[in-house]
């Protein structure tokens, strides 16, 4: 079999109307806008206020940062090509997407485990919360999540482009992704990547079963309280982060642990979509932007900014 060097490869296009593009474009570009917006206004809330430098919202800031940067791996590259009506991506650039955007996505995993843990201790070990939850705990949760991250990042790209491309360059996908690029591959044993997928799963579930037996034991305290609103408020609080982290979770796993076929479905795309988009938009309104301290600091922000004096000439 022939195989060749892919100097680069050719992202799908998800039609060849040009106007049908613009309008992918436009709906891509306020999808992208919006989850800008809303990181970008958690970043700068939880900095700003000192009465949210706690733990809680230290992850929260990094969360956000981490789904900024996830959004805008992907996302901003697919409006470019829709707009220029081209679909290339270079061979370096497709390397470098497939590693940030494993990058984020295991740091983030990471970052919901760690959130999950803080309100295990909030809840359950309250008078240890401040010796357990310490600065230096944070930053150390938070540095081992972006450390297992890269370490995913790094294992997913070298194993996935120390393969032989050879054939077709057209990845059905709107970005590099490893089920995608596998298809493309002449190399008969994917040891490495197998490998490395594997690390990924056991990774990715034992998170999930962390952050599952979390939310038991809190959900299992806040139940001893004789309290209807403290169940209610317990459970309108768990029970998205829960979804969420799930939902992110399980398309993930549908991407990466379906049965291999040379076969394009619309499915694949949607998974990728949903992953890769989700998260970074839905995030902000679940975790934050329903919360009373959030609200309450971004209310006092807008008031000052309405009522600040005119300079007088």
């Amino acid at each position: 079999m022939n195989q060749t060097r892919m100097m680069e490869f050719l992202l799908v296009r998800f039609t060849d109307n040009q106007m049908l593009l613009r309008l992918h474009a436009v709906l891509f570009s306020l999808i992208y806008l919006v989850a800008m917006l809303e990181n970008f206004i958690i970043i700068f809330l939880t900095i700003l206020d000192q009465h949210l430098h706690t733990p809680m919202y230290f992850f929260l800031r990094h969360l956000s940062f981490l789904d900024l940067c996830l959004i805008s791996a992907t996302v901003p590259k697919s409006i470019l090509n829709s707009i220029t009506f081209t679909n290339s991506i270079s061979f370096l650039g497709c390397v470098l997407q497939l590693f940030l955007v494993v990058l984020m996505a295991g740091s983030e995993i990471g970052i919901l485990t760690a959130m999950s843990y803080d309100r295990y201790v909030a809840i359950c070990r309250p008078l240890h919360y401040e010796a357990v939850m310490s600065k230096g705990a944070c930053v150390q949760l938070m540095a081992v999540s972006w450390l297992n991250g890269g370490a995913l990042g790094i294992l997913y790209s070298a194993g996935t482009f120390s393969l032989n491309f050879c054939g077709s360059n057209k990845i059905h996908q709107f970005f590099c992704d490893v089920p995608a690029l596998l298809k493309l591959t002449c190399s008969e044993k994917h040891a490495t990547i197998d490998a490395s997928v594997a690390i990924g799963v056991c990774y990715a579930f034992s998170c999930l079963a962390c952050i599952v037996i979390s939310y038991g034991y809190i959900f299992s305290t806040v139940l001893k309280i004789p309290s209807t609103e403290n169940h209610s408020k317990a459970f309108s609080t768990c029970l998205p982060h829960l979804i969420v982290v799930s939902a992110f979770l399980l398309t993930g796993a549908v991407a990466y642990l379906r049965p291999a076929s040379d076969e394009h479905s619309l499915l694949d795309l949607l998974v990728s979509i949903f992953y890769s988009m989700v998260p970074p938009t839905l995030n902000p309104v679940i975790y934050c932007l329903r919360n009373k301290d959030i609200k309450s600091v971004l209310g006092k922000v807008l008031w000052n900014v309405k009522s600040s004096p005119v300079i007088e000439r």
